[in-house]
């Protein structure tokens, strides 16, 4: 069961012993928290198992938009990939801010951005990845987190951004006793990379934030940023 499933049903549980404390209260039949509970269970599991917990995502991603400040954080998370995946030179076609705006595009999540994958795509068709291409997608996945630390000093996202890290390494190869060690590394170079060009990431979150079209977004970042990006190794993996 995913954890969109699981905080459902969280809040289920929640609000039906908050029902069966104020219950007496206000004259409410006991039936009444336990019918909707059973409610909530069933289309939760329904929601996990036909829709990938995609329409629980986005009813609590509804939710928490009541929070002006989990609004912030999506556009600061994303804005943060889009600046460091164009840095590094991966187009990127679209992005999304909510999770309604993910599902209408077939994205996963409360938001996030599309990359043109061709290149990696390619590469992994002939079973070998430059170092460069490893380098520059581990720092992109790091980057939502990155630009939550510099904004927020803390970072609320980026669980799904880990884990799509760390399957990426492990599927090639890498020790799982490195892979935290892999996210420090890459969340640094996010992070410098986002401090080296601190005006045009504030200019690409005000975009972003008025919903700009994703060329308009592009011609915010210059091509003479810095892209400062120290890789690991050399060869291929």
């Amino acid at each position: 069961m995913n954890q969109t499933a699981i905080n459902v049903i969280a809040i289920s549980v929640f609000l039906m012993t908050l029902s069966t404390l104020l219950g007496p209260l206000i004259n409410l039949s006991p039936t009444i928290p336990a019918l909707t509970m059973v409610a909530f269970l069933g289309i939760a599991s329904l929601d996990n198992f036909s829709f990938q917990g995609k329409v629980g995502t986005i009813v609590l991603d509804w939710l928490a938009r009541f929070s002006p400040e989990y609004k912030e954080r999506i556009i600061y998370h994303e804005a943060g990939h889009f600046l460091v995946a164009h840095l590094s030179g991966i187009m990127v076609t679209g992005y999304t801010l909510s999770a309604w705006e993910a599902w209408k595009m077939g994205q996963p999540g409360q938001g996030g951005v599309i990359l043109e994958d061709n290149e990696i795509a390619k590469q992994l068709e002939k079973g070998k990845i430059g170092v460069s291409m490893v380098e520059r997608y581990c720092n992109i996945w790091m980057a939502g987190i990155a630009a939550e630390n510099l904004v927020f000093k803390s970072a609320e996202g980026g669980g799904d951004d880990k884990a799509n890290l760390n399957q990426f390494l492990t599927a090639l190869g890498f020790e799982e006793k490195v892979l935290e060690q892999k996210q420090r590394f890459h969340l640094l170079q996010a992070k410098n990379l986002i401090q080296e060009n601190w005006d045009i990431y504030q200019a690409l979150v005000e975009a972003m934030r008025k919903g700009v079209e994703v060329e308009e977004c592009k011609k915010i970042i210059p091509d003479s940023a810095p892209t400062t990006v120290t890789p690991q190794g050399k060869g291929c993996v």
